[in-house]
């Protein structure tokens, strides 16, 4: 194999390894699990391309309940169906279940510490870093969505524009620019099938 080529891609060999792999997932990913799940699901476990991680993280988003819950229920169901899906739900909830009671038990007694209030503020910067290096990692198999990367850029600059300054709800916006982008692609990719 030419060192360029990537590697073809690998499958879980079992439901348990689904639910290991996704509870090692949800422990590596403090203040966020998407910026570590790309690396695992695509780089290590190598179940997903970038791409497909692409295309199953956007249809995550724009559906309800957490990102990286539908992410993995997507993941499961692909490899083994509906026993698959809820394997790899239980790996992403399970632990972190239990450290977030934990957590809560021990915030209740020193939520008060200044410590422990600037800590907390602090992980703020942390997190924002982690949602933007992901957003970079992703950005790069972008350059092949049928949309281009201006119109990608508009659509970006909507949604920031809808949500982050005129404060329309995330609920609304995501479907609606959604849906745009995929009549837009539609179009441009039946287009590009009908063009001798």
């Amino acid at each position: 194999m030419h060192p360029d080529e990537p590697l073809p891609l690998a499958r879980p060999a079992s439901c348990t390894e689904l639910f290991t792999a996704f509870t090692g997932l949800a422990l590596q990913g403090f203040g966020g699990v998407l910026a570590v799940a790309q690396r695992v699901l695509c780089d290590d476990k190598r179940w997903l391309s970038k791409g497909e991680f692409l295309e199953a993280l956007a249809l995550a988003q724009v559906l309800p309940g957490p990102n990286v819950c539908n992410l993995s229920l997507m993941v499961g169901d692909r490899y083994f169906g509906t026993r698959g899906a809820f394997a790899a739900l239980a790996g992403m909830m399970a632990v972190p279940l239990l450290i977030v009671l934990a957590a809560t038990m021990l915030y209740a007694q020193f939520a008060s510490h200044p410590l422990v209030a600037g800590a907390l503020r602090g992980m703020g910067a942390v997190a924002a870093g982690m949602i933007i290096g992901t957003a970079l990692k992703l950005a790069a198999p972008l350059r092949s969505s049928p949309l281009g990367l201006p119109t990608l850029a508009a659509l970006a600059t909507a949604c920031f524009v809808a949500v982050a300054l005129l404060r329309w709800p995330l609920v609304w916006v995501l479907p609606a620019l959604g849906l745009l982008a995929c009549a837009l692609a539609w179009r441009r990719l039946r287009a590009a099938e009908t063009a001798p």
